[in-house]
């Protein structure tokens, strides 16, 4: 027996959706506002995820690719699923376009363009009868879940919408997923809103058409109001597996810090067991830390370089960057063996600037990079959206560290350095919390970690920091919006070269 820990994707990796074909599992997520979008992972055990590529990443799929599009906005709750030979994705861009349905023979791609569907509402679903009759559920503008017959190859809407199922009296009925199991179909939905309340909740009936019976025991799942360490646990997709077990895969946030405690990683994909009962019920037990995993094979997959030095001929699928990726912003052949950021923007605190990231995935980790600033100014930066955000930077002979929290920006240290490549370290760890404030209290700390900026190799046995800044202010419940952390780099001005750049967990101090 193969134990498996939770969350199964770490990070910001929420709204998971899945399908299974014959041996294979495939997941999508959402992204929102960062490009390339919609990040998909295979898996042969449900429990180790390889990313295989973004379900959109090419500009002409979705134009700019995101116009208009802010943090927290963009691409919404994908679900993904399999028929008729080939794999689709339904997705909302809500800040531009609405619904749209993307196809392709493989999952690795190529997707196709957008084929765009007349529906308003968000968190769209799938579902086939067996005559090839498709169905779209989704959270309709008026609240409550919607239903409509759809042809997904024209994007024509044949029947409805129609109002379906509210759900089970709690707020915010939405990312519904309809099924056929057995005799029934089952509508799966999150409601409770996103927050610590978020639940799972199901319905039944003969016909895709309802009328919906609520199962007694709704919510089926809720952390709230327990004392767990995984919370907002919610919208939800099931999955059977070959041994005929069943799966869900939700999100979950994992909060640190003082009361009220907040989440700094977004939301993540956690994996639970779910059984049925006489009735035909599904029956879900609360989301464990660890579990046995499904009968089967166990299919490790090897962890991503921790380094990448940029000698590829594209940028691994892993890297994002927010609202677009602008032709000529970003090379790997303008100085080969180095990535070169062409500043876009004077600021990170409005959209328009460059940036490429990866997704803080651990609650300790350590990232470096190599910089050659040379004429222009950039550095490295730990973002949750345009108010709130820290850097590392570096230009005009000087490296500093930069706090944007709300409406106030300050540079928070600096010091001189010589012309040339630089070593610039973030670190971020959960133990040996800054002080809130040390005048006022009796030195208990209040955030949940600590993120320290270094000009040299903080491991060295004289290191200090040039500055450490309470976590808390890069935090979901401080800033607001439904991303996690973004770590990486960024030009605000000129051409900036990066020669590698090294992410690893670290662990607790």
């Amino acid at each position: 027996m193969h134990l498996y820990d939770n969350p199964v994707i770490s990070g910001f990796h929420p709204d998971p959706s899945v399908c299974r074909v014959g041996d294979d599992y495939y997941l999508v997520c959402s992204s929102f506002e960062y490009f390339p979008g919609l990040p998909l992972f295979h898996s042969k055990d449900l429990v180790h995820w390889e990313q295989i590529g973004n379900v959109l990443d090419r500009p002409g799929q979705l134009p700019l690719p995101l116009p208009g599009a802010k943090a927290s906005g963009g691409l919404y709750a994908p679900t993904i699923r399999h028929h008729d030979g080939r794999y689709w994705v339904i997705n909302t861009n809500v800040d531009g376009g609405g619904n749209f349905v993307v196809s392709a023979e493989r999952p690795e791609g190529p997707w196709s363009d957008p084929v765009w569907i007349d529906l308003t509402g968000i968190d769209p679903d799938l579902a086939w009868e067996e005559d090839g009759t498709c169905w779209c559920a989704f959270s309709g503008p008026e609240g409550g879940i919607n239903m409509a017959r759809i042809d997904p190859v024209k994007g024509e809407v044949l029947e409805g919408p129609f109002a379906t199922w509210s759900g089970s009296g709690l707020k915010y009925p939405e990312a519904p997923h309809l099924y056929r199991i057995g005799d029934w179909w089952y509508l799966l939905i999150a409601e409770g809103g996103t927050e610590r309340g978020h639940s799972v909740s199901i319905a039944r009936s003969r016909s895709p058409r309802g009328p919906w019976e609520g199962a007694p025991a709704n919510p089926l799942l809720s952390h709230s109001g327990t004392a767990r360490s995984i919370q907002n646990t919610g919208h939800a997709d099931l999955v059977q597996a070959p041994d005929g077990s069943w799966w869900m895969v939700l999100l979950g946030v994992r909060p640190r810090g003082f009361t009220p405690d907040v989440h700094v990683l977004g939301r993540e994909t956690f994996l639970t067991p779910v059984e049925w009962d006489e009735d035909g019920w599904p029956v879900v037990a609360p989301v464990p830390e660890s579990h046995a995993a499904p009968d089967g094979a166990w299919h490790p997959v090897p962890a991503p370089p921790a380094r990448d030095d940029f000698d590829g001929a594209a940028l691994a699928p892993h890297w994002i960057s927010p609202f677009a990726r602008p032709e000529g912003s970003w090379s790997l052949t303008e100085r080969p063996g180095r990535l070169v950021l062409n500043a876009t923007g004077p600021t990170l605190d409005r959209p328009g600037y460059t940036f490429v990231g990866r997704r803080q995935q651990h609650h300790d980790c350590r990232a470096t990079t190599m910089i050659d600033p040379g004429t222009g100014r950039g550095g490295l930066c730990v973002r949750l959206d345009e108010a709130h955000h820290y850097e590392l930077e570096a230009g005009d002979g000087e490296v500093g560290v930069v706090a944007r929290i709300g409406p106030l920006r300050q540079t928070v240290a600096r010091r001189p350095v010589p012309a040339g490549p630089l070593s610039l370290t973030v670190t971020i760890r959960t133990s040996g919390l800054v002080p809130a404030s040390p005048e006022l209290t009796d030195g208990g700390t209040t955030g949940p970690d600590t993120i320290a900026f270094w000009l040299d190799d903080p491991d060295a046995p004289d290191a200090r920091p040039l500055a450490e800044l309470d976590g808390r202010y890069l935090s979901t419940e401080v800033a607001c919006g439904f991303t996690g952390r973004v770590i990486g780099m960024y030009a605000i001005e000129g051409a900036v070269a990066f020669d590698w750049f090294e992410y690893a967990p670290a662990p607790s101090v």
